[in-house]
Parts: structure tokens; sequence; C-alpha cells
């Protein structure tokens, strides 16, 4: 019988972290990003849910790690066009791709 290697099919999402140097989102504001994947678990800070970024800036890997529920609502919107390249911006109080 010929079986499968997980990594075959693994997407990655199942409690694996995503890769790269940890970075603040002060500090990726308004730079062209390419965003190859996130994951949404449940916040360990308080009640909610933890979005964790992972994306590609200067060729090197990092991720942000956030509660912003408008970045999880995009990303998971428009999950099916990852990877992306896109600009995240502070737009009053909240956070938004561009």
């Amino acid at each position: 019988m010929v079986y499968q290697h997980f990594s075959a099919f693994a997407d990655g999402r199942d409690g694996h972290p995503l890769e790269g140097k940890k970075r603040r989102m002060e500090e990726i504001f308004n730079l062209e990003l390419l965003i190859t994947a996130f994951r949404v678990d449940p916040s360990k800070k308080n009640a909610g849910e933890c979005l964790t970024i992972q994306f590609e800036f200067n060729g090197e890997k990092q991720v942000i790690f956030t509660g912003s529920d408008v970045l999880k609502n995009q990303l998971k919107r428009y999950e099916d066009k990852l990877p992306f390249l896109t600009k995240i911006i502070k737009n009053g109080k909240y956070f938004s791709l561009s």
C-alpha cells in the first residue's frame, strides 16, 4: 500500500507556526508587502481572536500579530488571491489593506 506524506497535503494551518521575524505593526505601515499566508487563532490576551500575517519584505519572511477585525475580514475575503502585494495603512482607529 502506498501512503502519502503529511507534508504533501498539509496547508500549514494546523497549529504550525508561520515563519519569519516578528515585526510590530508600526514598523511596516505604508510599506509594500507580499502577503503570503495568514492564520486566525484564539487570542492568548483576551476573549477575541489573534490574526497572524506572514509576509515578505526585501526578500525576508516576517510576521505580525494583530486583533484587527478589518484586516482579518479582508484577508478571509481575498484568501484565494494569495500571495498578493499590498500596504497596511492606519485609517483613523483601524488598520486596512490598501
